[in-house]
């Protein structure tokens, strides 16, 4: 049988925001819950007093990525060098077994100084080029089934510190900052210590200032 405590936990977790407010203790605790009053009360199906859910409230312990906030800071002023490459393509084939063959093609004759990014998922895989190198792309997947293209593209990558594998938090940590402005991500590129993230044009300079702003906080 659920507990006050872990609906209240369970609708912190949903809204990240709502619990690093909490955390840092710049939230009123009676608003807070008042505010969750009603869905507790839904999920437990029996009414549920503001009391006990700003006693829940008091007692529940974030995630360690936010105990551990210094240690994040710490870990942001580490982050290396940012890369901006503007006019970029996203293609989005359909995997098939000729798909490595046609993939081949566009290596083979390919401008060593122009963008190339691909990822391959279970059903489908996306190239991502600069656009002088669209119609080569477009050449040789010709036999392939184009599930969508996008283009007027941006991409910037980060140097990520050598153990950021062992780092819980630190992707939440970047697109936090860039949901809380507004930035929509058209996709995500990783390596192991590299980050790449392709926004639209007209979102670039602004996706550019926050990020540059991570490891100053």
């Amino acid at each position: 049988m659920k507990t006050i405590a872990a609906c209240v936990e369970e609708l912190l977790i949903s809204q990240p925001f709502l619990e690093e407010a909490l955390f840092k203790n710049i939230i009123n605790f009676s608003a807070l819950a008042e505010e969750l009053q009603e869905p507790v009360s839904s999920m437990l199906r029996k009414p549920v007093k503001t009391g006990a859910i700003m006693m829940a409230l008091r007692r529940y312990s974030p995630p360690p990525h936010l105990r551990k906030s210094r240690q994040m800071q710490s870990i942001l002023k580490e982050l290396g060098d940012i890369t901006v490459r503007s006019n970029l393509v996203d293609y989005t084939f359909q995997n098939s077994e000729s798909l490595i063959q046609s993939h081949a093609k566009v290596l083979n004759n390919f401008n060593p100084k122009a963008f190339y990014g691909f990822s391959r998922g279970i059903y489908e895989s996306n190239i991502v080029v600069s656009k002088s190198e669209a119609n080569k792309v477009i050449e040789s997947f010709k036999n392939e089934t184009l599930l969508g293209s996008q283009d007027d593209l941006s991409a910037i990558s980060i140097r990520l510190p050598e153990n950021n594998s062992r780092i819980s938090g630190l992707y939440y940590q970047i697109f936090k900052r860039l949901a809380w402005e507004g930035i929509s991500l058209y996709e995500v590129i990783s390596t192991t210590n590299e980050f790449t993230m392709l926004v639209e044009n007209h979102m670039v300079d602004k996706a550019f200032s926050v990020i540059k702003t991570l490891n100053k906080a």
